[in-house]
């Protein structure tokens, strides 16, 4: 089984809170074009996204190398705020390439991925229904990030797509992986939004966005 985070440049020995970023290496972009990931059509074409390598404190308080697809433009921004996450000791569970991008067989079965390009639609509300919008996610584009999934779920007139994220539905008190101000902060810093403060019944508290959608 080819395992991405083997393959050529993909993964960069990071130190510390560092972070860098790169082009997609060739064996990634026939990897993201193959499968579900990226087609012809989508909004982005595979030039245009950058492999964003940092580290990331996992759940067990270990010092992790964590990797994302994203738009070139963000990439230099969310270095930054993953930087921040870094001091925080913010806890991220997974976020490899693999987690995202490799054989379904080979992905955590927790489900519990933070990633973010992926060309989709974006999902319509539990209180809507259905599987598609008809527009493109952010995602898409690569200018969005879901963090910590289970823990963060999307949640529309009390509705979960995940029965394992029922119980985070109530956002009080802070448990370990969920979202707190200081991770709201340091997206804001760099002019991004939480779906968290959506307005309505529908609320997405894994996402962050370059516009807040």
């Amino acid at each position: 089984m080819l395992r991405l985070l083997a393959l050529p440049l993909a993964v960069v020995a990071l130190a510390g809170s560092s972070s860098s970023s790169e082009r997609l290496p060739a064996p990634l972009e026939r990897n993201l074009a193959r499968g579900e990931s990226w087609r012809p059509g989508c909004p982005v074409p595979l030039s245009d996204l950058r492999l964003l390598t940092v580290t990331h404190w996992d759940f067990q308080g270990r010092e992790r190398t964590g990797q994302l697809v994203v738009h070139r433009d963000a990439a230099a921004p969310l270095a930054r705020v993953f930087r921040r996450l870094h001091r925080l000791r913010f806890p991220i569970r997974h976020m490899r390439l693999d987690d995202m991008y490799g054989p379904r067989r080979a992905r955590p079965a927790d489900g519990d991925v933070t990633g973010a390009f992926r060309c989709r639609q974006s999902v319509p509300s539990p209180c809507v229904g259905g599987t598609a919008s008809g527009r493109w996610s952010n995602h898409a584009y690569g200018l969005a990030v879901d963090i910590n999934p289970v823990e963060n779920p999307y949640v529309g007139c009390g509705a979960v797509f995940d029965a394992r994220s029922r119980r985070y539905v109530d956002r009080s008190p802070l448990r370990k992986g969920m979202v707190t101000p200081a991770v709201v902060r340091a997206f804001r810093s760099i002019g991004w939004g939480w779906g968290g403060d959506w307005s309505g019944q529908t609320k997405d508290y894994m996402h962050f966005s370059h516009n807040g959608r």
